[in-house]
Parts: structure tokens; C-alpha cells; sequence
């Protein structure tokens, strides 16, 4: 870290399931489990890896939000508890009159908190890969200090930016590679930053997403090279990684 930069405090926060969620959550991972292990069976490891991919792809949205899996669902399996917790954390922190970066691998969870915050008249910037003018979208955050939140995805926000008017940065989904996340961490803590800066990652507990900081730490030194790179990842799960993630 560069002598002048403040300092930088990541917090992890595990939250639990709705129960309707955590309901709809066994299901799905029961579903998801068959299939993958059925495809192994047939195809091997090697054959199976977009089926572990879109298998995993389902069970993370059903962490960050039921309503990112876009199915007909009963309202009682339709809660979050994640984005409860969100909108807890963003209310006290625009209540404080700090400003947070905002960031998900999903549109569509994005687009969620967007309507939550439009139904509260918290004003916000957004950016994600269909985002035409990025420098508008920037220069708007920075520039207007009336605006409390962006909205970003990782892919297309992580990079390549200078957002040191947030003091906050949220990661509201886990990344494979933290290396990611700390690279779009660092669109507010950089040169410029004159504020402490508060990172909060948050976890579903005793799901995939915690499945998936216990296979960081098992793979920590590979990762460093893969970036976010998720079919090379994939090609080196062992059948024991597997077993885990959908354990």
C-alpha cells in the first residue's frame, strides 16, 4: 500500500438465509447436485464443466436474491436475507452521510437495489457492461457529492477507475479470486482518497458462497494468476472440490 494512503478496513459479514429462502435453497442444491453428479458420471470432470459452472451460476444468485433467478416463485420463497442486511447497511451509511461503491457480478441483483433505492429517494449512479458513457457515469459520482451510491458491476467497474469520492465499498456477491475484488476495492482506495476506507464483503453462511471462501484459501496461489478467468478456474476443480462446493 502507498505511504499516503488512508487506512483501509474490510469487514466480513455472515448473514443467514429467510426461511423460505433456505427452504428454496435445499431444493435447488439438491437438484443442482444430481444433475452434476450425473454428468460427471457420463462425461468426467473434464466434460462436466459448464454444467458445475451454471450449476454454481443459479445456487450464487439464489444467495444474493431469489428474484435474480427471474422463475415463478411463491412470495414466502421470495425474501433475501442478504439484501435485508443490505438495505440496513446502505440506510445507516447514507444516513451518516458517508458514500459507498456498490459492487455485483449480477445485473439483475443490481438492478434490485436500484429499485429500492429509487422507492426511497436515495439518489445513485449506476454502471454496468451496457453502460455507453462510463465517463459520464463516473464524472457524475465524483463530481456530485449529493449522490451517496453507485452501482456497479465487477466486471465492467472493477478496473480502470477513480471513484475516490466513496468511502465505502460493499461487495455484495463473492468473486473466486479476491484478487478481483480488491482490484475494484481500489477504485476508491487510491491515490486521492483522503477519507478511511470501509470495505464490507458479504457472505451467505453455510451456503456455496462460503463453500467458495474455503476453496480461496485452498487455492490462494493459483488464483493469483487466474484473475477472473471462471472456465480455466473450473478445469482445475478435483472431484473433491467438487464434493465440497455442492455438499
Amino acid at each position: 500500500m502507498a505511504a499516503d494512503l488512508p487506512e483501509k478496513t474490510e469487514i466480513v459479514e455472515m448473514i443467514g438465509l429467510e426461511e423460505g429462502q433456505a427452504l428454496l435453497y435445499k431444493q435447488v442444491l439438491a437438484a443442482c447436485k444430481t444433475k452434476v453428479f450425473q454428468v460427471l458420471e457420463e462425461k468426467g470432470l473434464r466434460g462436466s464443466q459448464l454444467t458445475i459452472l451454471s450449476a454454481l451460476m443459479k445456487l450464487r444468485q439464489l444467495c444474493c436474491h431469489p428474484d435474480t433467478l427471474e422463475i415463478p416463485l411463491p412470495d414466502e420463497q421470495r425474501g433475501s436475507g442478504k439484501f435485508e442486511h443490505f438495505k440496513l447497511l446502505i440506510d445507516d451509511i447514507v444516513s451518516e452521510g458517508h458514500r459507498v461503491l456498490v459492487f455485483s457480478q449480477f445485473t439483475r441483483m443490481l438492478k434490485l437495489m436500484a429499485e429500492y433505492l429509487n422507492k426511497n429517494s436515495i439518489r445513485f449512479s449506476y454502471l454496468d457492461g451496457s453502460t455507453v458513457d462510463r465517463e459520464a457515469a463516473v464524472r457524475e459520482f465524483q463530481q456530485d457529492e449529493n449522490i451517496p451510491v453507485f452501482l456497479l458491476s465487477l466486471k465492467a467497474g472493477g478496473v480502470g477507475l477513480n471513484l475516490t469520492g466513496a468511502d465505502y465499498v460493499i461487495h455484495y456477491d463473492p468473486w473466486w479470486n479476491p484478487a478481483v475484488e480488491n482490484q475494484a476495492t481500489d477504485r476508491a482506495h487510491r491515490i486521492g482518497q483522503s477519507k478511511n476506507v470501509m470495505v464490507y464483503k458479504l457472505i451467505t453462511k453455510d451456503t456455496v458462497e462460503e463453500k467458495i471462501r474455503e476453496l480461496q484459501v485452498r487455492k490462494s496461489e493459483l488464483l493469483k494468476n487466474m484473475l477472473d478467468d471462471e472456465g480455466r478456474l473450473v478445469e482445475t476443480f478435483s472431484i473433491d472440490d467438487v464434493r465440497d462446493l455442492f455438499g
